[in-house]
């Protein structure tokens, strides 16, 4: 199913995105591609993410970075801004926003924050709880020379069409995993990002 924001005239806007938030399931099944369900006597070690949705003058956008070559975790990869959680954090939503104002320069006090997606557990042992936030330019980022090697925003709309959401496999310590890939121009979106797009795309137009 595939919802274009333009059909949706002037409905699409942050009180429709905080509203369709509040009423999301607990957890969202995928029975395509399963999410990964950490191991019995492992501990998610917590963390928390960014999705930051940026209000643009031609549609909202979706803001990700992609991390530099050199780091020893997910070298080049596309991901949302976020980390580990601190204990100096008050809660995740405080965590998403620090990390996202030490990895890409955008200043806290200009997040809304709207609300919660479900939490999603990845293979590097953390169990990771995506914010979203609406972002009203102007904006001026500065990316963390060492962890961000830019930040770059796409279209909203592209990840509404489940054209755009493709379906892979790969064996993996001799499990077969499966996993979303989104690629948009140069930029491979896929694994646990794209998972969590898929979870927003769950909530924005398989619920409606």
């Amino acid at each position: 199913m595939f919802v274009s924001l333009n059909s949706r005239g002037s409905t699409f806007n942050r009180e429709w995105l905080a509203a369709q938030l509040a009423r999301r399931p607990a957890a969202l099944v995928d029975e395509a591609l399963p999410q990964f369900v950490h191991p019995p006597g492992r501990r998610p070690i917590p963390a928390a993410v960014l999705v930051p949705v940026i209000n643009r003058d031609a549609g909202p956008t979706l803001m990700f970075t992609q991390r530099t070559a050199h780091l020893n975790d997910h070298a080049g990869q596309i991901s949302f801004p976020g980390g580990r959680v601190e204990a100096s954090d008050s809660d995740r939503e405080a965590t998403a926003l620090r990390e996202a104002e030490e990895e890409t320069g955008l200043e806290r006090d200009r997040v809304d924050i709207l609300g919660r997606l479900p939490e999603y557990d990845i293979m590097t042992g953390f169990r990771v709880t995506p914010i979203v936030g609406w972002v009203e330019p102007p904006i001026n980022f500065r990316p963390d020379p060492f962890e961000v090697e830019k930040v770059f925003e796409v279209p909203l709309e592209f990840f509404l069409d489940p054209v755009n959401h493709q379906e892979h496999s790969r064996e993996v310590d001799g499990r077969l995993r499966h996993y979303y890939a989104m690629p948009y121009e140069e930029h491979y979106i896929w694994g646990a990002t794209a998972g969590m797009v898929r979870m927003l795309y769950q909530i924005l137009v398989e619920t409606e």
